[in-house]
Order: structure tokens, then sequence, then C-alpha cells
């Protein structure tokens, strides 16, 4: 969220004037505050940024980048969609992102959050997502040359060309549903289209070893063991160190409710040992 008295010269300043953790945009060479978060803002935030990075189609996407698609201008979309740099990339981001994501909540000055839209579709984003969350739920949608519409609960989003899969409305502010849509992306960047065909190969590794040891006993640990496989590849896939004991700790288990609630758990932990607590 940020304010802004509006002023129609163009204001003295530059993006290359602000270091990074600067509170401020700038609109047009005028600095605008950008406040910390809300509750209602910040955690809605988050599972957003989790389904949108995930997506297999997204190569870079972060939460405040600065772009800056003209020297008095820079902008940071709480969620943003961006080309891949090179391991030396530094500095503002150039350009503007294909999408952004904007949650509005009590406090948003709308005139600027107006403005911030129309700038990022001057400047070539082609989607701009509003995340209302207060009040009824919804998303409303930007694109440059068509009117905004509304998507409500139950709707789905989709973002062609920047992303793979369609994202039901409840994905950006709602834990559960943002937790599934993470796991059916991180699943399908390892190989697998669903969870569904986790436990298929599962059930094949299962007919293997059943034609071995009892074709019973076989199935069951098929399923176990694409579990755990799938439990691995989410948190490898994610960046997250799977160390030994780790792994050892996953492939041992037996119990097929244990694997499940860690596999939903690898989609949101930020350390491996977090698949373990409470346990």
């Amino acid at each position: 969220m940020s304010k802004i008295r509006r002023e129609p010269a163009i204001g003295p300043f530059r993006a290359d004037q602000l270091r990074e953790g600067d509170r401020y945009e700038l609109s047009n060479g005028h600095p605008l505050y950008c406040a910390p978060a809300r509750r209602e803002h910040a955690a809605p935030n988050l599972i957003g940024a989790a389904v949108i990075d995930s997506d297999p189609a997204v190569e870079w996407a972060g939460v405040d980048a600065g772009f800056t698609p003209a020297p008095g201008t820079l902008r940071a979309p709480d969620v943003a969609v961006a080309a891949a740099a090179g391991a030396d990339a530094d500095g503002w981001i150039p350009g503007a992102p294909p999408l952004a994501i904007e949650y509005a909540g009590r406090g948003q000055d709308q005139a600027d959050l107006k403005v911030k839209i129309a700038e990022l579709l001057a400047a070539g984003t082609r989607y701009v997502w509003v995340v209302r969350v207060q009040g009824p739920r919804r998303v409303e949608v930007h694109e440059a040359g068509q009117p905004p519409r509304l998507v409500g609960a139950g709707e789905v989003l989709a973002a062609p060309g920047i992303l793979r899969n369609p994202i039901p409305v409840e994905a950006l502010y709602d834990r559960a549903a943002g937790h599934r849509a993470t796991l059916r992306n991180l699943l399908q960047r390892e190989g697998y289209d669903s969870l569904e065909a986790v436990r298929t190969e599962g059930r094949k590794e299962g007919h293997k070893e059943g034609r071995k040891e009892g074709r019973k006993e076989g199935r069951q640990e098929g399923r176990e063991e694409g579990l755990a496989e799938a439990i691995l590849a989410l948190l490898q896939g994610r960046g997250i160190p799977v160390d030994v004991p780790l792994e050892t700790r996953v492939r041992a288990c037996r119990e097929r409710d244990t694997l499940h609630r860690w596999l939903l758990r690898a989609a949101s932990v930020v350390r491996g040992e977090q698949l373990f607590d409470a346990e």
C-alpha cells in the first residue's frame, strides 16, 4: 500500500537514487511511501507468491521486486513474474513484469493503485491481478485495452503464455487452496501430472514387488515408496537441502497417513526437518 500527493509536473527523483530496502516507489519522479503490511495482506501475499513461483512455466518470480520502465518510475508489485536473469544481474529490473499481482486491503490508496495499474500496463505488463482481501474475496483482472473484469470465488484465473496452469481464485488468499495448487505445480515440475500420478506409479512399483514377495504386500510398499519419492522430489525441486538422515527417515516410513502428511508439508516448509514437526 502506498500514498502520494499527486503532482502534475515531473518529480526530481530517479530510480537509481533509491537503494534496496528503501520504503519507496516512484511515479513520474515522485516518491510514494510503502507501508508495512497488515496480517490480512501479508499472509495471502505469501500464499499467492508460492503458487505463482511454483508454476512449471515460471522461470523467475519475486515479492516486492522493483521494476523500472523509465528513469523516474520504480514500481514493486506484491508478486511479479519476470524473465530469468543471468547470475551477474544486479539492481532494479528494467521494464515491466508480464504478470503483476497486488493485494488490496484496509488503507489502500485507491487513486494511487489506479495509477500504478495504468503505469504497469503502459510499460508492457500483460495482466495485473488485484486481489481484494477485504469484504467479498475477488480478483480484479486488468489487461491493456480491455475493461477490468471481476473473477470471484469458485472461478479460475489464467495467464496464457506466462503460467501453465489456471489458478483457482481461492488459491491466491486461502492457505489450504494455495497449498493444493502449489503441490500440483511442484509435482508437475518433477514430472508428475498430479498426486494421483504419484500413487499410480507407486501401485506399478507395488505390482513388481508383489510378483516377487506377495502381491498385496508389494502393492502396499510400492505406494509408500512412491509417496516417499514424491516427498524428496518436492523438497529438492523447491531448493530445500535433503541430507542423509532426512532421506533415510522418509524412505523408512511405512505409515501411509504419515507420508501423506509429510507430502503436504513438503509444499510449504522452508527447512527439511520441519516435515517432522509435532511427530
